[in-house]
């Protein structure tokens, strides 16, 4: 399993920014098959892929789904050659008719209960796979709770996925996101200091923290560098949460590589781009080419 630096002393091995792994999230692929977005993506040049899980590669309810996902899933990476993360974040996998629903802050314990359930069945995915971690969030809630009720909820569940990955040496990264219960870095932080485990760590979506104004990006990887786990990517606007083609936006993307140089980081950098799943390979292939002088250590250009 890959950990996110190599500054920690693990292997002693000399860095290189070619370490840091180029990705793309398949739910920039939301109209192509699995076995397509990989082989496609794997072509392109790119080394990882956030596998987003849709119900046509896990249907949540049932469990024994996870054989058949971790059977199609190891088959494509092993043919493609690409590491991967998996993706929590699909829309409407657990509520046809409510976006990101339910989640860990629901009122209503059954629907806590119906989440926990499928983020095990995704760590098991994960590691039946090899993945490097699984990414989630916290959501929103669906009542009027307090802010202390909420993070009791959410801690709770939290605490019980620590305790189901610790088994399975699986890495959890935790996504604050706009508009969600945990949407700035302070919240994170606020986390971090209730579920304290080393398997509980950080995906940073770097155009997150850009679009709300929440502070400096390289001091947020600097200062996450053990905790770091997983990166999203993609240009975005100071206040407006839209993922954007890279140029679209005013993000500063070479201060991002230098800090994830700075820190060793050697994970995966995955792009983030759904809103552009219509025009899927070329978005892939343009992002690909921004990319990846920016990780080998070229100037941004």
């Amino acid at each position: 399993m890959r950990y996110a630096t190599k500054s920690d002393g693990n292997d002693g091995a000399r860095y290189d920014p070619a370490d840091m792994l180029i990705g793309y999230n398949t739910n920039g692929f939301a109209h192509h098959r699995i076995a397509d977005a990989i082989a496609i993506l794997s072509d392109i040049g790119y080394e990882s892929v956030a596998v987003t899980l849709e119900p046509d590669l896990l249907d949540p309810p049932d469990r024994r789904g996870v054989r058949a996902c971790v059977d199609t899933l190891r088959s494509l990476l092993g043919a493609s050659g690409l590491r991967a993360t998996i993706e929590t974040g699909s829309r409407f996998i657990l509520d046809p008719r409510r976006k990101h629903q339910p989640t860990l802050l629901s009122r209503a314990e059954g629907d806590r209960r119906r989440r926990i359930d499928f983020l095990e069945a995704a760590i098991d995915v994960a590691t039946g796979v090899g993945a490097d971690c699984v990414s989630l969030w916290s959501g929103s809630p669906d009542d009027d709770a307090s802010s202390e009720v909420l993070l009791q909820r959410l801690t709770d569940g939290l605490r019980a996925l620590v305790a189901f990955a610790e088994p399975r040496n699986m890495p959890l990264a935790f996504e604050p996101e706009p508009g969600m219960f945990v949407a700035r870095m302070a919240d994170f932080d606020r986390l971090c200091e209730i579920v304290d485990d080393p398997l509980f760590g950080l995906t940073l979506d770097v155009g997150h923290v850009h679009c709300l104004a929440d502070g400096d990006i390289g001091e947020h990887l600097r200062r996450q560098r053990v905790r770091l786990f997983n990166v999203h990517i993609e240009d975005m606007r100071r206040g407006v949460h839209e993922h954007l083609m890279f140029g679209e936006g005013d993000m500063d993307f070479g201060a991002v590589f230098l800090a994830l140089r700075e820190i060793e980081y050697a994970g995966p950098v995955h792009v983030e781009l759904s809103r552009h799943a219509h025009d899927a390979v070329r978005a892939a292939t343009e992002a690909y080419r921004f990319l990846r002088p920016l990780v080998d250590g070229a100037s941004a250009g």
